[in-house]
């Protein structure tokens, strides 16, 4: 029988791991610059789940932990945690990840799910088993939009490093996909 803590804990964890490989083999300029017209980049999305992180394991429960502070909580200014400033590193982002990321996982050790936390400016209390859920869509929704940008970069995708998620690249299915969007505007518009 499972653990049903342990298996939320795989789960984030899971998708930490995806997150953090985005980096891998990646210049500096490329981890940092905006792919979207909003301004996401990869350096961006780890410091941002570090403050989140820290937030939703660590004050949410009294742990506190120092992480970047969230724009979204009235901490920062507008965006300030979604990209890194030219005076923070690569390590320092991807350090303070795992410290926060380590800090919360001792705080889901330490707690059953059950446990009542409270997150600042939210208008009641949670359960961990509630935060962890939060936790894991909020990093696999930052994973993905990690992978995109990574494709964006040099073309790597999925899961893994190793890529045996995914399909591998067909340029014929790419324009099979972009006749069938142009057979259906002409149909449906």
């Amino acid at each position: 029988m499972t653990d049903p803590k342990d298996d939320l804990r795989v789960y984030l964890q899971d998708a930490r791991d995806v997150l953090l490989w985005k980096l891998d083999g990646l210049p500096e300029y490329d981890i940092r610059r905006p792919l979207t017209p909003t301004g996401t980049n990869l350096l961006g999305l780890v410091k941002h789940l570090a403050g989140a992180e820290a937030l939703y394991f660590g004050t949410a429960f009294d742990r506190p932990f120092a992480g970047t502070p969230l724009w979204i909580t009235g901490d920062a200014e507008p965006d300030a945690d979604l990209w890194a400033r030219a005076d923070e590193t690569r390590e320092d982002i991807v350090g303070l990840y795992r410290r926060a990321c380590a800090h919360s996982d001792e705080t889901i050790a330490a707690l059953p799910l059950d446990a009542v936390g409270r997150i600042p400016g939210a208008p009641k209390e949670t359960t961990l088993h509630r935060i962890l859920t939060h936790m894991i869509a909020e990093t696999q929704r930052h994973a993905g939009h990690a992978d995109v940008v990574r494709e964006l970069i040099d073309g790597a995708v999925g899961q893994r490093p190793d890529g045996l998620n995914v399909a591998p690249h067909d340029p014929e299915h790419v324009g099979r996909v972009e006749r069938a969007a142009k057979e259906a505007a002409a149909r449906w518009s």
